[in-house]
């Protein structure tokens, strides 16, 4: 009985604990910011997005004539900057962007929670749609939540969610199996339910060989869009190499084809 009572202690202390600490837990929030005049893009601008009295910062280039603009939701690693590369091809290919840290990660100050990533994502879209041009959504990783959110809410061309969770409640229940994820997870991310109301196109890319989110969470997604256009399961493609092995190549054409469908 002693042992018993030490061990419910113990599984309670774990409980409490996790609890407390969720988010240090959840979100990778700390990383360098690589200046725009470090990079190879040239045409793009740093730009300040009004959010809930604050701000998050951000890049932006407009599209040439016939292009759409991607708005580009980031992972969960550091800062949107250290992707460069990715915006500097698309903008090679005649497509603008608009990229961003969502408010607690390192171009943005601000704390971090599901409810502030909606805030920060449905003001980028806003933004973004200002200016007046076509619009895809790209979500990657942590962005699927907020990409596929904003997408159940506005209007755009096409959705192409990258290593996609089912919902961030599944991802811990697979990494926690033995502590009560459902029951004490503040920030879920939901994208089962919010995907049923997204009527965009939808490409889902993910890798056989992804340890941070498994490929299934991208399968059993991919069976719930209501618009479906491709799922592309690269065998043994990890969580960060599918844009080494040709996202772009299944992205390009997506867009094209959504671009085509939406009359643009």
């Amino acid at each position: 009985m002693g042992l018993l009572i030490i061990l419910v202690l113990g599984y309670g202390a774990v409980v409490g604990a996790m609890y407390a600490m969720q988010r240090d837990l959840q979100y990778d929030t700390k990383g360098a910011i690589t200046p725009l005049a470090d990079t190879a893009i040239v045409g793009a601008a740093d730009v300040a997005i009004p959010v809930d009295g604050s701000v998050v910062n951000g890049w932006y280039a407009a599209p040439r004539s016939g292009k759409p603009l991607i708005l580009y939701y980031k992972g969960n690693s550091g800062s949107f900057t250290a992707e460069h590369k990715r915006y500097a091809t698309w903008m090679q290919a005649g497509y603008g962007f608009l990229a961003f840290d969502y408010r607690g990660f390192p171009a943005s100050r601000g704390s971090v929670s599901q409810q502030s990533i909606l805030d920060d994502a449905v003001a980028a879209f806003d933004w973004a749609a200002s200016k007046g041009f076509p619009m895809v959504i790209w979500g990657r990783s942590l962005g699927s939540g907020p990409s596929t959110y904003v997408a159940s809410v506005r209007d755009a061309d096409a959705l192409l969610l990258e290593t996609p969770f089912l919902s961030a409640v599944s991802v811990a229940g697979e990494r926690y199996p033995l502590l009560p994820v459902g029951l004490v997870m503040l920030d879920q991310f939901p994208v089962n339910q919010w995907i049923a109301d997204v009527a965009e196109p939808v490409l889902i890319a993910h890798g056989t060989a992804d340890t941070t989110i498994d490929v299934s969470n991208g399968q059993r997604l991919y069976e719930l869009v209501p618009r479906k256009d491709k799922l592309w399961i690269v065998p043994d493609g990890t969580h960060g190499d599918l844009w080494d092995r040709g996202l772009w190549g299944q992205a390009e054409p997506f867009f094209e084809r959504s671009e085509a469908a939406a009359g643009h």
